[in-house]
């Protein structure tokens, strides 16, 4: 009879542990960078806490409403400076939609420069690939250097999107400068980490 007890409040307890374990597994989101995990700047890299949906005026520069803001997430970074960036996370449905969605991102971050142009006269704006990375299922980067002669301001911005399974993020580095002036090597550091810091 003792050993009955003891079975069946192992059962229990095992019953128990599953319930605990449920919520937990069913509230994993996938991770985002650090601050520390954006390449190198003369001042500190802060970070805001993990807010729900996208960021505002549609989320991504370049890509602006591609992003569903349903189960999204997203990360701001700063520095003293006014260099900036972005990390965009969103869960698909299904793999299939982060395939699609991982195509549509790629395809505006591509042809970002002429649509920046037609869409603002005056502007010089040239949009450059900079090829794939080997992690998880790939990630890509992409850049943007933008010159306005009126105001006389140059822009870089650096981009990567890469996806593992369902889940697809989205990161973005600026600064005032031009191409030369960004840490390309070190951003595709940071775009591997993120895909791989994901789950």
């Amino acid at each position: 009879m003792s050993k009955l007890r003891t079975a069946l409040a192992a059962t229990a307890a095992l019953g128990l542990a599953a319930l605990a374990a449920a919520p937990a597994q069913a509230a994993a989101q996938p991770a985002f960078l650090a601050a520390s995990q954006m390449p190198p700047s003369s001042t500190p890299w802060t970070a805001t806490q993990v807010f729900t949906g996208v960021p505002e005026n549609g989320g991504a520069l370049c890509a602006p409403y591609k992003i569903p803001a349903q189960n999204t997430r997203y990360r701001e970074f700063n520095t003293e400076l006014d260099t900036n960036g972005v990390q965009i996370t969103t869960v698909a449905r299904t793999e299939a939609d982060a395939v699609k969605l991982v195509d549509t991102l790629r395809k505006a971050l591509a042809g970002c420069g002429p649509l920046l142009e037609r869409q603002n006269p005056g502007l010089r704006a040239v949009s450059a690939a900079h090829g794939k990375l080997a992690v998880e299922e790939g990630a890509w980067v992409y850049s943007l250097d933008t010159a306005d002669p009126q105001v006389g301001t140059t822009d870089i911005h650096l981009f990567a999107v890469g996806r593992d399974g369902r889940t697809v993020t989205y990161v973005r580095w600026g600064q005032m400068g031009d191409l030369k002036d960004a840490p390309l090597a070190a951003f595709r550091t940071t775009a591997k980490t993120a895909v791989n810091k994901l789950w």
